[in-house]
C-alpha cells in the first residue's frame, strides 16, 4: 500500500477481508454460506500473493478449529460465516476463550432463527455479547455501521484479540457486507514479522520450557483460577476498549440507541426530525462488548426518552434497560426476519413518543 491515503471503492465483505490482510492475518479458514461468501472468495484470490494460507474447510466446525490451531501455534488467525454458521463455531469459540487463545471471527448475519434467509438482521445480539457457547467466558464484539469501519474495525480486532488473548466478533449483516462506498486506507499494512512475539503459543520448546494450551481443568480450584485470570482480562477490556459514537445529543429531547445498519437507518430519520425542528439524538454502540452502560446512563439522565431501534424483536434493548437504571422510560422499534425498519417508520414513531 502506498504511504499516501488511498481512497477504493469497495464493497463491505471485500474491506472486511483487506482489513484482515492489512492486520497481519495470514491464515484464514472458511466455509461457503450466503452473505459472506465474498469474504473467502477475496481471501482465496489475495492471501497467496501475500504469502498466506487459505483453506476451505469441511465444514464450519472444521473452519473454526482450524483458527484454534493456528493461532495456538501464533499466527493470526480469522475465520468468517453467516448465522447459522456462526452457531456451528460456537464449541470452538468457547474452546478457544478458555485456552486464551486470539481469533478473529466475521458474522455477516442474517435473518432467522434457523437457515432463516439471506436477508440482513440482528438477532445475532444475544449470541455475540453474551457468549454463544458454554462456560464463563466473554468476546469483545464489534459492530460496524458503514464500509470504511469494515476495514478499520477488522484491523482493530486483531490487535485487541492478541492484547487480551480473547475470540474478537465483528458482527455486521447483509446489508453491510454487500454495499459499496468509498473506503480510505490510511497505515501500510503490517508486515507478521513485525509483530510481538507469542511467548505462550506451541513453536518448538527447544531451549525453551515446553507451551501447553489447554481447557480441561479437573480439579475445580485449577479451573477457578484460570477463569478469573481470564475474567481479569475481561474486566480490563471492560475499562479500556468501550467504543461508542454520539451524533446530536447535546439539547436532545428523545435518544435513539441502535447499531449497525439499523443505526444507518435513524441517522437518516434524524436528519429529516432536524429538518422538523425535532430535537433527536442518537448513541452508537461501536462495541457491543464491552457495552457502553455508563455513556448511555448518563444520556438517559439528560433526554426524557430512549427508543431502542434493531433489526429484531427486542435484543440490545435488555443492556440499554440495564444501562438506563429507569432514570428514563426506554422504548423498542424493531422488524425482524430481514425486514428493514424504513427512517418514515422511525420518524413516526419518535414523532408518536414525543407527543404522548
Amino acid at each position: 500500500m502506498p504511504k499516501q491515503p488511498k481512497r477504493v471503492l469497495m464493497q463491505g465483505n471485500e474491506a472486511l477481508a483487506q482489513g484482515a490482510i492489512d492486520a497481519g492475518c495470514r491464515h484464514f479458514f472458511g466455509y461457503p454460506i450466503t452473505p459472506q461468501n465474498r469474504i473467502g472468495d477475496y481471501m482465496a484470490e489475495r492471501m497467496p500473493r501475500v504469502g498466506g494460507v487459505f483453506l476451505q474447510a469441511e465444514s464450519e466446525l472444521a473452519a473454526a478449529n482450524m483458527v484454534y490451531g493456528a493461532s495456538a501455534a501464533g499466527a493470526r488467525a480469522m475465520t468468517a460465516s453467516s448465522s447459522p454458521g456462526i452457531s456451528l463455531k460456537q464449541e470452538a469459540i468457547s474452546y478457544m476463550a478458555e485456552c486464551e487463545l486470539p481469533a478473529v471471527i466475521a458474522n455477516i448475519a442474517r435473518g432467522g432463527s434457523g437457515l432463516g434467509n439471506i436477508a440482513a438482521a440482528g438477532s445475532d445480539y444475544f449470541q455475540t455479547v453474551k457468549g454463544g457457547g458454554h462456560g464463563d467466558y466473554r468476546t469483545i464484539a464489534l459492530a460496524p455501521w458503514s464500509v470504511q469501519e469494515m476495514y478499520d474495525l477488522a484491523r482493530l480486532a486483531f490487535d485487541l484479540a492478541d492484547t487480551y488473548r480473547t475470540p474478537v466478533i465483528i458482527l455486521a449483516d447483509a446489508i453491510q457486507g454487500l454495499m459499496m462506498e468509498p473506503m480510505t486506507i490510511t497505515e501500510p499494512p503490517i508486515d507478521p514479522a513485525t509483530l510481538p512475539p507469542k511467548r505462550w503459543a506451541t513453536t518448538g520448546a527447544k531451549g525453551r520450557p515446553k507451551n501447553l494450551i489447554n481447557s480441561l481443568y479437573i480439579v475445580p480450584e485449577v479451573l477457578e483460577r484460570v477463569n478469573l485470570r481470564i475474567q481479569a482480562r475481561h474486566d480490563e477490556a471492560a475499562r479500556k476498549e468501550m467504543r461508542w459514537q454520539e451524533i446530536d445529543t447535546d439539547g436532545a429531547e428523545l435518544a435513539v440507541v441502535a447499531f449497525g445498519t439499523a443505526a444507518r437507518v435513524c441517522q437518516t430519520a434524524l436528519e429529516r426530525l432536524a429538518d422538523k425542528r425535532v430535537r433527536v439524538g442518537m448513541l452508537r454502540p461501536i462495541t457491543l462488548w464491552p457495552f457502553p452502560y455508563g455513556p448511555v446512563r448518563r444520556l438517559a439522565e439528560r433526554v426524557r426518552r430512549i427508543l431502542v431501534v434493531e433489526l429484531s424483536l427486542g435484543q440490545m434493548v435488555e443492556d440499554v434497560r440495564l444501562a438506563v437504571e429507569g432514570h428514563c422510560p426506554v422504548h423498542f422499534f424493531g422488524r425482524s426476519g430481514g425486514i428493514i425498519p424504513t427512517p418514515a417508520e422511525v420518524v413516526a414513531e419518535v414523532e408518536r413518543l414525543l407527543s404522548d
